[in-house]
């Protein structure tokens, strides 16, 4: 069996990239054939998501092994078979190339080929510029910084800054802490 991918990016708008794999194949040769058709370096982290309909995150298959302290499993693109976990045309999945933006492709199967087999992955389609791979931190950063620092900015619009002037503390001046070596106030 055949999954054939649609991939798009929400930051270049002509990119697309189509891919056809065998059902028979890790999430790691899949990434590899997404390195293979965008240009990616494989020096960067990388996840997979399974999505559901809305592309809320439901799963992840990471790179490599996770230190997690929880319950959860952790799922590995060299040990995940891609027909172990995607049965239905129309998935959805988000591949996570740049972890600290968290900027992603986005992924669809959008055709299932029974009967059919690929020895490797193949591109076969491929249209317009794929998205840079990492932004500069520089090219992050806003062009002003405005911190609003009113009223709301404590949660609560009655909060009063002068509620902490020395007033606000009035008896505190007749209270002393005891301890074996005496009056510390």
């Amino acid at each position: 069996m055949i999954f054939k991918f649609l991939i798009l990016s929400d930051e270049v708008d002509n990119f697309k990239r189509e891919i056809k794999i065998d059902a028979d194949a890790t999430f790691f040769d899949f990434y590899q054939a997404i390195l293979a058709c965008t240009g990616f370096s494989n020096e960067e982290m990388a996840s997979f998501f399974l999505c559901d309909n809305k592309w809320r995150k439901q799963q992840e298959i990471t790179l490599v092994e996770m230190d997690t302290y929880s319950d959860e499993d952790s799922f590995t693109m060299a040990e995940c078979i891609l027909g172990d976990y995607l049965e239905d045309e129309k998935q959805k999945l988000i591949y996570v190339f740049d972890y600290l933006t968290e900027r992603a492709l986005y992924i669809e199967l959008s055709e299932i080929i029974p009967g059919k087999n690929l020895k490797s992955p193949v591109c076969t389609l491929s249209e317009g510029d794929a998205p840079v791979q990492l932004q500069h931190i520089e090219e992050l950063k806003p062009d002003s910084v405005s911190m609003d620092l009113g009223e709301t900015f404590f949660g609560d619009e009655s909060f009063d800054m002068e509620e902490l002037d020395k007033e606000g503390f009035e008896g505190l001046d007749d209270i002393s802490v005891k301890t074996n070596e005496g009056d510390l106030f």
